[in-house]
């Protein structure tokens, strides 16, 4: 049965400062641990501790049984990769070494037809066999098969960049799940899925007998699978590890209970300390006057020394500070409206109304016209006027149509773009970019920016480069552009996508009170909950309206 113990884990970073410390955590067998915290609080680094890439300076890592691991970002491997490396990259130290064995030799075998390299490539295709290793092509054989749709001879030289990211993970997922590993390291595995494909990967988890430790800010994967939560939690004098023994429903409650509790523990610290402080000073005055009070004011100082000793409870956790504050407008009561609207290949003609202060998601699988439906209204629609130009500097791109979509009167379209491709900010820091507005958005001094800044968690950011901050600090920047541009019509593609989830929820709050109509792509079904109507968008071309959310819209065929 594999077994996951952290202890007393300590790592500082090479300026000195102490980025984890104290950080400890049990996962046996059919326990999902999901790892959750800030952007930056240490994640990525503990995940790294797991694996043995990084050493603690203090504490110790045991795991019971072999460990598996996906990295964020699987298809990272080389350009020229093929399945069977992906596949080969998860596997143990010892089968990648014989595979590299059984080629090398095969290569040499090939080169020079000597009877001794002949033996060699034998010896090593035997090591290969008595290791396992044609029992592990088996395995792929069905993981390729559930994955991909063909068995492994045919996907085997199929290169990893031909594979849809969605493709990449699930391949992945197949092959760590099904195999012998008992303990696993998962980072992100629900990005690029589907949500039916995250509803497989929930449905794994929870049938696993495997100990799993995860990362993942998809609340409702949270939710369903995980078993107790892991909370990075960041602190002055190095982050710790809070583990919540719940499902997510339950966290947001636990974790304010605990931090009460934490802050009622410190603040009667802090009354027992003035008292025995106030003690001392009584005592030693006493003791001037009378030497008879000596021992006593000695045994305060002991008490004191003591006391201090000990030392403070644990401190309350520093909050990530994130507010988002969308204003919009007053529009007309028509904020959208659509005719016998059809964008050329993915959909068939569909009428819609959308009206100010409603709040629609799209959904629909990938490739079903979604994110081309949004980007034709932040163009400002069919034949925009001037006052709906899109706020902010960047033009989409046109969308082939037929039919018409009209914006109403004062609806400014306020465009997030899923990619965060943005090339006119590269190289730019933060504080510039706000510095130099845009026909839209008014031009911010120094102070006046970094004050935005800090609001959106990035204000240690502020003289960073917009192409060097991570996704989720690129998400929150997209956002506060569209704040301080004024936008009255938000139209989002998958925002939550590289949010932590303290940001999701500031998100989402900050929705709730925008003034004006926001209409979004998202696969994010805790997201979705907070939207009133829904456009379907099928794989056979049809868009149709729900009051509640389907996700199940079916695959699109591309060659349609």
């Amino acid at each position: 049965m594999g077994h996951l113990q952290i202890s007393d884990l300590r790592f500082t970073l090479a300026d000195g400062r102490v980025l984890l410390r104290d950080v400890s955590l049990k996962v046996g067998a059919g326990d999902v641990a999901a790892l959750v915290g800030p952007n930056g609080a240490g994640k990525t680094t503990l995940t790294r501790l797991i694996t043995g890439d990084l050493k603690p300076d203090e504490g110790a890592v045991a795991v019971t049984g072999s460990l598996g691991a996906m990295r964020q970002f699987i298809g990272s491997v080389r350009d020229e990769s093929t399945v069977a490396d992906l596949l080969l990259s998860l596997a143990s130290p010892k089968l990648r070494d014989l595979a590299q064995r059984v080629t090398a030799t095969e290569a040499r075998m090939h080169q020079t037809a000597s009877e001794k390299d002949q033996m060699a490539y034998a010896g090593a295709v035997i090591a290969w066999g008595d290791a396992g290793g044609y029992e592990l092509e088996t395995l792929w054989d069905v993981c390729t098969v559930a994955a991909l749709g063909m068995p492994f001879d045919s996907a085997r030289d199929r290169k990893v960049t031909t594979l849809s990211g969605g493709e990449q993970k699930r391949l992945a997922l197949e092959a760590l799940l099904r195999g012998d590993d008992e303990v696993l390291l998962l980072d992100e595995p629900d990005n690029y899925l589907d949500v039916p494909g995250k509803r497989w990967l929930e449905d794994q988890l929870i049938a696993s007998r495997k100990a799993i430790v995860l990362v993942s800010h998809d609340r409702e994967l949270l939710d369903r699978a995980a078993t107790r939560i892991a909370t990075v939690e960041t602190n002055a004098n190095g982050n710790t590890l809070w583990v919540h023994a719940g499902r997510w429903s339950t966290y947001r409650d636990a974790r304010e209970a605990r931090n009460e509790r934490l802050a009622e523990d410190l603040r009667r610290w802090d009354e027992e300390h003035a008292r025995i402080k106030e003690l001392v000073r009584v005592m030693q005055a006493r003791a001037k006057i009378s030497p008879d009070m000596a021992s006593r004011y000695a045994a305060a100082q002991t008490k004191l020394r003591k006391f201090e000793e000990a030392g403070k409870p644990e401190p309350v956790p520093l909050a990530q500070s994130v507010s988002m504050r969308l204003g919009g407008g007053r529009t007309a009561k028509r904020a959208v409206v659509v005719e016998h609207l059809e964008l050329t290949g993915l959909m068939e003609p569909f009428d819609s109304e959308i009206w100010f202060g409603d709040r629609v998601a799209l959904l629909g699988s990938n490739g079903s016209g979604k994110s081309h439906f949004l980007r034709l209204l932040a163009a400002g629609g069919s034949d925009p006027d001037g006052e709906h130009r899109p706020v902010g500097d960047v033009v989409p791109e046109p969308v082939a149509h037929t039919g018409s979509v009209r914006l109403g009167s004062r609806v400014r379209p306020g465009w997030f773009a899923q990619t965060h491709a943005h090339p006119q900010w590269h190289g730019k820091a933060l504080t510039e970019i706000l510095h130099r507005g845009d026909d839209h958005r008014a031009g911010l001094v120094r102070k006046a920016a970094i004050a935005s800044l800090d609001r959106y968690g990035l204000g240690g950011q502020a003289d960073q480069a917009f192409d060097t901050l991570s996704g989720g600090q690129q998400a929150r920047f997209q956002v506060l552009l569209l704040e301080l541009a004024g936008a009255t019509l938000l139209l989002l593609d998958e925002p939550t996508d590289n949010l932590d989830l303290e940001s999701a929820e500031s998100l989402e709050a900050a929705l709730f009170a925008f003034e004006g109509a926001v209409i979004a792509v998202t696969h994010d079904r805790w997201f979705a909950r907070s939207f009133d109507r829904f456009l379907l968008f099928g794989a056979d071309g049809q868009v149709t309206e729900s009051t509640e959310p389907r996700w199940d819209l079916g695959r699109v065929d591309r060659a349609r």
